[in-house]
């Protein structure tokens, strides 16, 4: 595998930015790695981070490089900092960068596929909530979408004034926009055309609990094909590292 810590310029966020990926190699003498490779472009597991977390993260606290390495899938990281994967009422078009600029220049830099079926979203906390809304708002991007520990219920009523989801969200409503993951879900449910795979997973001790329970309630509302599985466990990284394991042996890769 090869771990490339990529700097470049964006267009839409008007600075020089950051992201972290992993791209598949074939080896033969390598010793404790089984390398594989998938065809001339990519297939691609674009892979969020949370909130006080930055784009290197999950190869700092999981051995994300050695799972897909047998898999033969690249993995590309974002920072985004702590924008809710948001175009920010207080702070930058993180929405548009990562819906839009970010693919493009992703592929313009290394072999990925753009085909929607080589393609696949996962974060997790503040990761888990912008692997959704990507997937829901844009159904025809990705196979399949994961959610670990998400921060799902943005469109909750608030009883404090959070620094974080005002600088995103300022005063306005999220309920029934497309900030609202409850309310792309019907969207998603009730559009035509091809609809993405939605794996969500959360501790039963992890304090994101209630709200995960919510959306794992509403999934089951629709036709989608969804798949949710819960077990103890709380907001931390082993939980984590082993569950995005069961996700990558979830991704539909052999279609």
């Amino acid at each position: 595998m090869a771990l490339i810590n990529c700097h470049f310029f964006s267009d839409v966020l008007g600075l020089s930015t950051s992201m972290t990926v992993i791209l598949p190699q074939q080896t033969t003498t390598q010793i404790g790695m089984q390398n594989q490779k998938s065809g001339e472009k990519r297939k691609t597991l674009y892979l969020l981070h949370g909130m006080s977390d930055d784009d290197t993260i999950w190869v700092r606290r999981t051995s994300i490089e050695r799972y897909v390495a047998p898999l033969g899938l690249a993995v590309v990281m974002p920072q985004v900092h702590r924008s809710a994967y948001t175009d920010m009422v207080y702070g930058n078009r993180y929405w548009t960068f990562l819906s839009e600029e970010l693919p493009q220049i992703a592929r313009s830099f290394f072999p990925l596929s753009d085909r929607r079926e080589d393609n696949f979203v996962a974060g997790l906390s503040m990761g888990g909530y912008g692997a959704m809304k990507w997937a829901l708002r844009k159904p025809d991007q990705f196979a399949a979408a994961a959610s670990l520990s998400g921060g799902v219920n943005r469109a909750k009523k608030r009883t404090d004034r959070n620094r974080d989801h005002f600088l995103a969200f300022g005063d306005t409503e999220v309920a029934g926009t497309e900030n609202d993951l409850f309310w792309l879900l019907k969207q998603c449910d009730a559009a035509d055309g091809s609809k993405p795979k939605l794996y969500q997973c959360c501790g039963t001790e992890d304090f994101l609990y209630e709200d995960n329970v919510l959306f794992r309630d509403a999934c089951r509302q629709t036709n989608l094909d969804f798949t949710y599985e819960e077990e103890p466990g709380t907001h931390e990284w082993g939980y984590w590292d082993k569950k995005i394991q069961d996700v990558l042996a979830w991704l539909p890769l052999q279609a």
